[in-house]
């Protein structure tokens, strides 16, 4: 199992930067599309491409297997999250609302524990640890205070964090088609019983960036939920703070923002974290092969 370990490290980094992508194209549409309105696209595009992927065969296996209840409460979770995040993105500013939802490897890797049963070594919370410092270094949070839209960005990091342990659960019983096929499923009705409040009129242009999302989207989650399928939550939450050091480059290449000094040190940091683990995976697996030697 543990040669799987590099693979879902190559998925879980291609997934955030997947992701990346796909919330700068959202950043795009926010602007006159309601975030349900794209959330309901993503998921309805998402849907679709599931079913006719595998057909009738991953319908019905989807129908009917054990995990739709926890993957029904994980949607719940996500959909929380979600609101969460957006309400806090309204008063904090973007190092302040990063710096707090970076929490959400630290918990995922506090829960990894008692929840999963996993044994985290030192070198991944060490990698933890240089990971969220990074992303301190690279948000620069000034003037941070205790607040309602703190609270939330806090709460969506841990809902974050619940519901990807809540994934690695799962995923070692399912295939990742029918995970995504239950999670779009479940998605769709959540987003649509808001939509009919949030719906505005859309020309072709955003259409095609709302399918664009809904692509860029299922992509993601397909390399997510096979990372997850072959390694740890431990492993793979610090390789979540990749996805900072993608917002910026992506930032930079569309909006022409220029990356200050402390980005660039916050993400030596971060590209750091994700090395020790690297290097102490590999150092793991040789010691344990000159055991059994």
């Amino acid at each position: 199992m543990k040669n799987s370990h590099g693979i879902g490290i190559v998925l879980v980094s291609l997934s955030y930067f997947l992701f990346s992508s796909h919330d700068a194209v959202i950043k795009l549409l926010v602007q006159s599309v309601s975030v349900w309105q794209v959330l309901f696209f993503r998921s309805v595009t998402v849907f679709a491409c599931c079913l006719i992927i595998g057909g009738r065969k991953n319908a019905v296996r989807a129908a009917t297997s054990d995990i739709v209840r926890p993957m029904a409460i994980r949607s719940l979770f996500l959909i929380a999250a979600w609101i969460s995040f957006y309400t806090a993105a309204k008063s904090l500013q973007l190092g302040e609302l990063t710096t707090i939802y970076f929490a959400a490897p630290v918990v995922a890797t506090l829960l990894a524990g008692p929840m999963l049963r996993e044994h985290v070594p030192a070198s991944r919370w060490i990698a933890v640890a240089i990971g969220f410092a990074g992303v301190v270094v690279a948000s620069d949070p000034s003037g941070l205070s205790i607040s309602l839209p703190a609270y939330l960005a806090l709460q969506a990091a841990c809902l974050w964090a619940f519901s990807t342990v809540l994934l690695r659960r799962t995923a070692l019983h399912e295939t990742s088609l029918v995970q995504m096929t239950i999670t779009n499923f479940f998605f769709v009705l959540l987003t649509a019983l808001v939509l009919a409040f949030e719906w505005r009129d859309i020309d072709l242009t955003k259409t095609l960036m709302l399918l664009a999302v809904g692509g860029l989207g299922g992509l993601a989650q397909y390399t997510y939920f096979e990372a997850m399928r072959r390694a740890p939550v431990s492993i793979l939450a610090p390789f979540e703070y990749t996805s900072l050091v993608w917002a910026f480059v992506l930032g930079h290449l569309i909006w022409g923002d220029i990356p200050a000094h402390n980005v660039t040190a916050g993400a030596v940091l971060i590209s750091g974290a994700g090395l020790l683990i690297v290097f102490g995976e590999r150092l793991g697996r040789k010691s344990a092969s000159g055991q059994d030697g």
